[in-house]
């Protein structure tokens, strides 16, 4: 399952940059953290509690930065592993300044999910996935706004 998408952040390209990889501040935009373990600056795990269909879905999930060029581009490899479901997924995302101020990031993921839970098929698991992109995006800002120090927002645009 491929998403991808564009956000306009009201913060400078650097401000942007650190929020994106500090592990603690990207903890905070992930739906259901219950604990949060950073080994370097490149892994880190998460144990979350996924809002997924009634209890939610315990998962356990190892991240790893496998790529980066500052204040331009990183890409991220997470593999998580829960009862009823494995999933791997690759995401990146690419800044640049935006018109006006600001900054433009352009971000994608390529999310597989396996096991019992992936039988629900594309057509359950996506407005999922979509609802769920989105409360990291507006996470995501919330995070960018407190470490610019201004109140600011964002635009989105999806597309699946």
């Amino acid at each position: 399952m491929k998403v991808e998408g564009e956000r306009d952040f009201a913060a400078p390209r650097q401000t942007v940059w650190e929020v994106l990889n500090d592990p603690s501040r990207l903890a905070k935009t992930m739906p259901g953290v219950q604990s949060f373990d950073v080994q370097d600056e490149r892994h880190w795990r998460a144990n979350l509690k996924i809002p997924l269909g009634p209890g939610g879905l315990k998962m356990s999930v190892d991240f790893e930065k496998t790529e980066e060029r500052e204040r331009e581009f990183a890409r991220l490899h997470a593999k998580g592993n829960g009862v009823g479901a494995i999933m791997n997924m690759d995401t990146g995302f690419h800044l640049s300044d935006a018109e006006g101020g600001g900054t433009k990031m352009k971000w994608e993921a390529d999310v597989h999910i396996l096991g019992p839970i992936a039988s629900m098929g594309q057509r359950v698991l996506q407005p999922i996935v979509n609802q769920q992109v989105g409360n990291v995006l507006s996470a995501l800002d919330r995070q960018v706004q407190e470490a610019s120090g201004a109140p600011g927002g964002a635009t989105t645009s999806t597309e699946d």
